[in-house]
């Protein structure tokens, strides 16, 4: 028990130290996040409007380019319309044809005289109205000239406002770029402090190691407590059974006494029957050892059976798989899930929680115990619904999904190990 509660102290303060250098960490990384994050606003709102600039100008150049085309038109009506008044003007001089007062004056055939006054009005007329639409042409055109100025004016301004949102964006990436390399230089130097990646998963192993040491050496001891409460109670039993039978020896050995016992006549001796040898005591059966073993969760090889219909803990895409290589250096043990910050991460299999902490390199991280030396790792997440000591169900909710631990990408990581070995989880889940 002592060696449990010493390897036990130790694990937390071993937390402990980790969540005060992420604490410190974190702290050195705010204001460069912080300015980072708005930069990044900044870059999507200027996005934004340049994009809404881009549509006004579509929208204003093809007015534009309908103010052209009606232009063209009434160009054209008014040249037919100049064409038509000209050619009426130039037939009226031809026939050289007076007006109606001198045609009533010269005294001709009245028919003629009629004739001649209803031709003259209707060239009158024909001009007056071709005068007015030609009239109402120009007024058009350069009712449109106009316009077409004042679109071709807008467009001027958008290019303007379009060229300084440029360079409004140009110095928001240029700014993004630098404090990107700035971050960038931070988690390098993080990465430094704390180790590479090879050492996070040197880390989760020896609490692995760990775990696995303490859940056996419960294990044993349940068992070997399950063994002499067993040893106990056949000896009890063993001993009531012997108590018993010598009870009813005794009892038999007098009863047979008292049946033989001769009647004595005066005179005559009597001697004591002899007494039956006792009844031999009934063999003590051997004791059964119990094969009980310490069952913080299931251990009749139950998660055993399930390998190749677990279903994953979240939804999402796969970033990550067993065995691939990982950016940073080395391959990776376990599953990355890629999925919404938030998401329910639920355990895969009936068990019981025996690591609910923060852990460098694995964020907020729950361990299940599943029993007959398996366990799963659930990290990254953005909080811990489950404690040490709790037992949990198959699909029940344990955590939510997150990027604890320095992780650029909100997700789950996930592993399955047997006997403190990692294995491929892909083998063992079901996509259905």
């Amino acid at each position: 028990m002592s060696e449990k509660q010493s390897d036990l102290g130790e694990l937390r303060n071993r937390i402990e130290s980790l969540r005060k250098d992420l604490s410190a960490s974190e702290e050195n990384k705010a204001d460069a996040a912080d300015r980072l994050r708005e930069s990044e606003r900044q870059i999507s709102r200027l996005q934004r409007e340049l994009h809404e600039l881009g549509q006004q100008r579509g929208q204003i150049q093809k007015k534009l380019q309908n103010l052209e085309q009606q232009s063209k038109e009434l160009a054209a009506t008014l040249t037919q319309q100049q064409n038509q008044l000209d050619s009426l003007l130039y037939r009226q001089y031809l026939r050289g044809t007076p007006d109606s007062l001198q045609l009533l004056l010269n005294g001709d055939d009245p028919n003629q005289t009629a004739r001649d006054l209803q031709y003259l009005s209707a060239i009158a007329m024909t001009r007056a109205e071709l005068m007015n639409e030609v009239s109402i042409t120009l007024e058009k055109k350069k009712a449109l000239a106009a316009d077409a100025k004042e679109r071709a004016e807008e467009i001027r301004e958008i290019e303007a406002q379009q060229q300084q949102r440029h360079g409004d964006l140009q110095k928001q990436r240029e700014e993004r770029k630098a404090l990107y390399a700035q971050v960038s230089d931070r988690v390098k130097a993080q990465r430094k402090q704390i180790g590479t990646l090879q050492q996070d998963e040197r880390r989760l192993t020896e609490l692995i190691d760990r775990l696995s040491r303490i859940l056996a050496a419960q294990a044993a001891q349940a068992a070997k407590a399950a063994r002499e409460a067993e040893a106990a109670r056949a000896r009890a039993a063993e001993a009531a059974r012997a108590a018993e039978a010598t009870r009813l020896a005794e009892a038999a050995r007098q009863k047979e006494k008292e049946k033989e016992k001769p009647r004595s006549r005066p005179g005559e001796e009597v001697r004591e029957a002899p007494r039956p040898a006792p009844a031999s005591e009934p063999a003590r059966p051997r004791a059964v050892e119990a094969e009980n073993h310490y069952e913080p969760a299931a251990s009749d090889g139950s998660f055993a059976r399930q390998k190749g219909n677990l279903r994953l803990p979240v939804r999402g895409t796969l970033a990550g798989r067993f065995g691939s290589p990982r950016d940073g250096g080395g391959t990776w043990r376990g599953l990355f899930i890629k999925a919404g910050a938030g998401s329910d991460v639920k355990a895969v299999a009936g068990g019981r929680v025996v690591f609910a902490e923060w852990m460098r390199g694995f964020g907020n991280l729950l361990i299940v115990d599943h029993g007959d030396s398996y366990l799963t790792i659930y990290g990254n997440n953005d909080s811990l619904l489950k404690q040490v000591g709790q037992g949990v169900k198959g699909g029940e909710t344990v955590a939510t999904v997150g990027n604890s631990g320095g992780n650029p990408d909100s997700g789950l990581y996930f592993e399955i190990r047997h006997q403190g070995q990692p294995v491929d989880p892909m083998k063992w889940a079901s996509l259905k």
